[in-house]
Formats: structure tokens, C-alpha cells, sequence
């Protein structure tokens, strides 16, 4: 499905929309209601005075998900775009802004995690059972967190324990041989709540490959998934002013991989581990210090015949000590952060550590029509020395209902082992390679009203010394990403929605080749209703075609898919769910010669007593 025609007029539906809206003071208290978010500034800030783009998805959400993976719920309702080489549990990855999966910083509950080897945030084992949140910042953040975040952040929030007693279970059979269940209990009282949540997922899959799959390695048998996954908290009140936190996930996964047929599939077990101790000390309503020591593990052994396999393990051992406090510019931050990354495997690198430490400073503020915010960090490398990076952005209540913004930040990624010193029959790290460095300009306009937001961004973000693999490894002198997008918001009643527009010119300015498997438009939508014991909606995607390869040879189609939901509520502890996803059952690729899903069928039972 080719939407290239609709580029012209999609092009010009944004300033349309925006036109076309009144300039209406607000009628309700929906501002007192905002919702409040962290990873835009680190601290927990209303959603109506942050700058940043930012999009949250919700336990409801994610609860509907049946069958899709977290870079399928991130795409569809966050406005990613996204490529997976397969169904569950094989390898993916995001695009935010048209930016590589190696500039998406993926933390969770505040803990970085990801492959030091890969240099990628890893998707493919996080199970959706344990997350609580979701948020997406898109836009550079180095000056918040360092290497990494160059296109944005998505931070998870696993399920934390509240007062009282609330035990949960689940049941989901469906399509692809799929079956799960979770069961979890969380509760506690003034001075300790705790949480555990366990889950277990089945599936026996389709043929991951087709084909046109490289190397010849398409066998049409299935390629199944399991995964076992845990969760626990602990959060303690140890005084008045003191509070700790214990936190553990843990997720265990089998995948299986085409490898050619007839022959022994690729089997890969995966371990996805993140464990935090976090204490904290409020000093006053305006003041508190944060103490956090965590460590985050990522193993991967890969079968690829009867014997030893091929082993990636990646540890990441990490403290952060951060102060925040109001003052009458606003809230200021200062901190400490230090990051050990230990690789360790099969193959042999040349260097298998490394050492970061890192400072940071900022300041975010509102006073009449005026906000602002600030960020300078500075990291010292222990391979590649230091980077200084920096934010700041401007906003300006012209109305009560109609704010702009503009931004400027600059980021850095530092190259990954693979980079530097993987050598494979098909693969040769250069040691050469030297980090990228982004510089990224945004401008926007938001409209709010009661229960409903429109946001056009238009963002340009082009990044020095961006890291290619084709044909082989090396720093490209520029490439750049800019483009818009248009996000709406809303309910009436019963009904609620949304919806995404991204318009994409991602492009390798040495040869003006497009960036491989962006497209350059993408359209998500959704609309629920909830109607008595009922809730039922749909969600739609489209993309527009684009290219497998760096070398614009390979073109990928267009496509369209639709997916439906509907939730009765037997009574007020039991409920059923159902969702059929890919309604039309479509065709499609979004890596060349690797399948995704077609039409598939769930039934979840849900039970939640109420007390």
C-alpha cells in the first residue's frame, strides 16, 4: 500500500487542524487533573508544564495488548516506528524521529538497560505483564542521561505496590498457539506496600522468514517463544523524611530462529535482569536527595547447532546521587552519576570494559506566560574521554489555550563493542569508530482545551560522525533527520481517541540516500467507547513504503492494519477480554524477508477483586 500521493495534502493537514481550532478559555478543571511524568526532566513534572514531547501509555493500554510485543505497543500508540525480524521475542528495533535504535535510551523504573555489545536498547524480553507505564520523551536528552539518548528516552514503570490488599490473575489463550497467565499481589499499609507479579507466556509462532529472507536461511517451520517473568518491590518508610525502595525484574526467555531448511533452528535463551536499591531523603516540601545503586544484566546464548553456543553478556553496574529543590526560578537539579559497562562472551574483544562518570545540572521553571528549562551534563569516558552536552527550551502561554515552544540540544552516542571489535564471516568491527555527536532544533505549538490536546512539532536533528554497518563499519560525516509531526488527544462522553502523524526526511547527507526502514509517513489512530459493562474500540496504522537497505535498492511496501478490541465486565472482581489483531489479516514486512503477524484472536479473563 503506497501512500506516497498523500504527502502534499498530509503535508498541509497540520496548520489545517490547527486553523480550524477555536481559541477558548477553559471551562473545567481538567488542568488541575494532568497527569504528572520524570523522564522529560527528572523530576516528576504536570504534563501541562513540560516542553518536551511526551507520550504515556497507560496500564489500560497495555493491559489490551495481546499478542503484540513492546516495540509493537511503542509504535502503534506512541508514535514509533519500528522493524522486527519476526514475531514475540525476535530481534527489533525503534526508530524515534527517524533516529537509529542505537540512540533510543531504554531505562527501567530509572535503570539504564540495554546490550553494551549490540549497542541497543534490547526489547525483544521485556515482558508487558510486569510494566505498569510507559513514557516516551522524543528528542535529544544526553544532557539528562548521557550516551544514548540522541533520538529520546523510553522509560518503563514496573507495577509497585499500594495500600490495602489486591491480589490479580489472568488467563489468555488465542491464535499462533498462544496461551498466558499472570498472577501478582500488591498491597501494604502507611509505612511498607510491596508488590510481586509473575507471568508465563506460550506461543508456537509462524515462519519468521520468507523467501526473500538473505543467506538462504528460510525454513517454513514455526519459530515459537516462552518466556517466565518476575517482578517484586519492596518500599519502606523507614521515618519521617526516609524512604527506601528494594526492586527486582527478571524475565527468561526461549526464541527460536530460521536458519535454513532442514536444518538445526537457532535456539537463544535470553536473561533480562534489573535490580535498584533507592533511598531517599526529604528534607522539606521543596527539597529531597535520591541515593540509587542498581545493575541491569543482559545474556544471550545463541544455539546454533548441537554443542557450545555463541554467548553475549553485557553488566552494567550503576549509582546515581541526585538533589532537587524549589527556589523562586524554579526547580533546580544537580547531580552524580557513574556507569561500569563489563562485556563478556564467545567472542573475544580487545576491550571488554569501560567506565563512565558523569555531573549534571539543571533547572525548570514556570512564572506567568513564561516556561523554561535547562540542562548541561558532562561525561568522562573511560575509551573515548569526555562530552559535554547541553538542552534548553523556551515556551510561551500566548492564550490560556495556545502555548509555542522552541528547543536546542545537543547529544552524544558512544560505539558499541560489536562496533569497535566484532569479526564474524559477515560482520568486521572497526576500532577506529568514534562516537556521534547530534545537534537537534524544535519549534512547536500546542492547543489544550478541557480533555483535548493537539501538538504540532517540527523537529531537525543531524548527527556528526553517524555510524553505518553497510557496507562495513565507519562514522558517515552527516546525517540528518527532520521532518513533523501532529498529535491530537481527546474525549466527549463516552468516547475518547487519538492520533499520530509523523512526517519523515531521514536522509545519509553524503549521498542523500534515505535512511533504511523509515518511511517517510506514518498515520496511527484509535478511537474507545465505553458503553455499561462494555468497552470496545479500534486502532489503526499506516506506513508508507520504504527502504531495507542503505543503499536504496531493497524497497519495503507500504501497508495498512487494523486491530479491534472489546472488555465486558461480568462483575465488579471478573472480566473478559477479546482483541483481533491485523483484522484484515495483511501482508507485510517491516525488515526485508522477515514475516509479521496476520490475523490473530484473543481471549483474555481478567480478575481484579474490588474491595
Amino acid at each position: 500500500m503506497k501512500i506516497q500521493k498523500l504527502r502534499a495534502p498530509l503535508a498541509a493537514l497540520p496548520l489545517a487542524v490547527l486553523a480550524a481550532l477555536p481559541s477558548h478559555a477553559q471551562t473545567d478543571t481538567y488542568a488541575l487533573l494532568k497527569e504528572t511524568v520524570v523522564t522529560a526532566n527528572r523530576v516528576e513534572t504536570r504534563t501541562d508544564a513540560v516542553l518536551s514531547d511526551v507520550v504515556v501509555i497507560d496500564t489500560e493500554l497495555i493491559e489490551r495488548s495481546a499478542g503484540r510485543s513492546l516495540s509493537e505497543l511503542l509504535s502503534r500508540h506512541a508514535g514509533l516506528q519500528m522493524s522486527a525480524n519476526g514475531g514475540l521475542g525476535k530481534q527489533s528495533g525503534l526508530f524515534i524521529r527517524g533516529t537509529e535504535s542505537r540512540h533510543v535510551l531504554l531505562l527501567i523504573d530509572g535503570v539504564r538497560y540495554a546490550s553494551s555489545t549490540s549497542g541497543s536498547a534490547v526489547l525483544d524480553n521485556i515482558p508487558l505483564s510486569v510494566v505498569d507505564r510507559i513514557e516516551v520523551l522524543k528528542g535529544p536528552a544526553s544532557a539528562l542521561y548521557g550516551s544514548d539518548a540522541v533520538g529520546g528516552v523510553v522509560q518503563i514503570f514496573t507495577k509497585r505496590g499500594k495500600k490495602g490488599f489486591h491480589p490479580q490473575a489472568s488467563l489468555a489463550m488465542g491464535n499462533l498457539g498462544h496461551r498466558s497467565a499472570t498472577a501478582g499481589i500488591s498491597g501494604g499499609n502507611e509505612t511498607v506496600t510491596y508488590n510481586l507479579s509473575l507471568g508465563s507466556l506460550r506461543e508456537s509462532g509462524f515462519s519468521s522468514t520468507n523467501p526473500k529472507v538473505a543467506f538462504g536461511n528460510h525454513n517454513p517451520d514455526k519459530d515459537g517463544f516462552e518466556q517466565n517473568s518476575i517482578a517484586a518491590s519492596l518500599r519502606w518508610a523507614v521515618s519521617p523524611g526516609w524512604t527506601t525502595d528494594l526492586y527486582v525484574t527478571q524475565a527468561d526467555s526461549v526464541s527460536q530462529f530460521d536458519q535454513g531448511p532442514g536444518t538445526f533452528d537457532v535456539r537463544s535463551e535470553a536473561t533480562t535482569r534489573i535490580a535498584g536499591w533507592d533511598l531517599e531523603r526529604k528534607w522539606s516540601a521543596d527539597s529531597r536527595t535520591q541515593l540509587r545503586l542498581a545493575r541491569s544484566d543482559d545474556k544471550s546464548d545463541s544455539f546454533s547447532a548441537p554443542g557450545a553456543p555463541d554467548a553475549f553478556d553485557t553488566a552494567q553496574t550503576q549509582w546515581t546521587l541526585q538533589h532537587d529543590w524549589k527556589t523562586a526560578f524554579g526547580i533546580v537539579l544537580v547531580g552524580l552519576e557513574s556507569l561500569e559497562e563489563e562485556v563478556s562472551g564467545t567472542q573475544a574483544y580487545a576491550v571488554n570494559a569501560r567506565r563512565t562518570d558523569a555531573a549534571f545540572v539543571g533547572l525548570n521553571g514556570q512564572a506567568g506566560r513564561h516556561l523554561w528549562q535547562a540542562n548541561v551534563r558532562r561525561d568522562d569516558n573511560s575509551q573515548f574521554g569526555g562530552a559535554t552536552t547541553g538542552f534548553a527550551s523556551y515556551g510561551f502561554q500566548a492564550t490560556p489555550n495556545w502555548r509555542s515552544h522552541i528547543a536546542y540540544g545537543t547529544s552524544f552516542k558512544m560505539p558499541s563493542f560489536n562496533t569497535l571489535y566484532y569479526v564474524s564471516a559477515f560482520f568486521n568491527g572497526n576500532p577506529t569508530t568514534q562516537p556521534e555527536r547530534g545537534k537537534n532544533r524544535e519549534v512547536g505549538l500546542t492547543y489544550s482545551r478541557g480533555l483535548h490536546e493537539l501538538k504540532l512539532t517540527r523537529f531537525d536533528n543531524r548527527v556528526r560522525g553517524f555510524i553505518t554497518t553497510q557496507p562495513v563499519v565507519t562514522n558517515v560525516p552527516r546525517a540528518r533527520m527532520e521532518g513533523w509531526s501532529l498529535a491530537y488527544t481527546g474525549e466527549a462522553g463516552a468516547w475518547s481517541w487519538y492520533s499520530h502523524l509523523e512526517l519523515l526526511n531521514a536522509r545519509n547527507l553524503a549521498n542523500q540516500r534515505k535512511l533504511q526502514r523509515r518511511a517517510d509517513e506514518v498515520l496511527t489512530a484509535g478511537v474507545d467507547r465505553s458503553m455499561g459493562a462494555w468497552q470496545w474500540g479500534a486502532s489503526l496504522q499506516l506506513v508508507s513504503d520504504r527502504f531495507d537497505d542503505a543503499a536504496n535498492t531493497r524497497r519495503l511496501p507500504g501497508f495498512g492494519t487494523l486491530d479491534l478490541h472489546a472488555r465486558y465486565a461480568l462483575n465488579k472482581d471478573w472480566s473478559v477480554a477479546l482483541r483481533l489483531n491485523n483484522a484484515g489479516d495483511k501482508f507485510y514486512e517491516t525488515a526485508y524477508g522477515y514475516n509479521q503477524p496476520g490475523r490473530a484472536a484473543y481471549v483474555t479473563l481478567n480478575w481484579a477483586p474490588q474491595r
